[in-house]
């Protein structure tokens, strides 16, 4: 979060909420076609793991044809069924949960090849929220609730007040 001027009902110098890709700010107040960005997102994310199927099955056949034995195709499609459902277990936590850097980045490898199990987390939550929307909002009214602590004053001379 940053301390810039954010949105209309945040004081200027508050936090500014971080945008979410595909949603932009508009998850703060569900406002500026959020629903309907949220049906695209959900529809686009199914459109696309279906489509990613379909060309995992062409790969599939392309191994049958190449007849490079039973062992091999076996194997291609465990290594694409175990990717797919760690990539998907990745890819709800991260919704959830700020992921590690360095983790991120050694399980790229691994997020590429299971790829289906991350647009398929990404259609699964995108039909409650917009994918990191409750971390985001966390944060956000983290640092508001900071920011109007920090920026409250207190009213009066406090040594002209009465003691009982």
């Amino acid at each position: 979060m940053s301390d810039e001027t954010g949105t209309p009902d945040t004081p200027k110098g508050g936090p500014r909420p971080e945008p979410i890709r595909f949603f932009g700010t508009t998850w703060v107040d569900h406002d500026g076609g959020y629903t309907a960005r949220r049906i695209a997102v959900s529809a686009g994310s199914l459109a696309a793991a279906a489509i990613s199927c379909l060309v995992l099955r062409f790969a599939y056949q392309g191994l049958s044809i190449a007849d490079v034995g039973a062992l091999v195709t076996l194997l291609v499609v465990v290594m694409f069924a175990v990717c797919s459902a760690l990539a998907f277990g990745h890819t709800w936590g991260a919704f959830t949960k700020r992921p590690d850097p360095e983790r991120q980045s050694s399980l790229r490898g691994l997020l590429t090849i299971g790829f289906v199990g991350s647009l398929l987390a990404y259609f699964f939550r995108s039909l409650t929220e917009a994918p990191g929307e409750k971390l985001h909002r966390e944060e956000y009214d983290q640092a508001r609730a900071a920011h109007e602590k920090r920026t409250s004053r207190r009213t009066g001379n406090p040594s002209r007040r009465r003691r009982s």
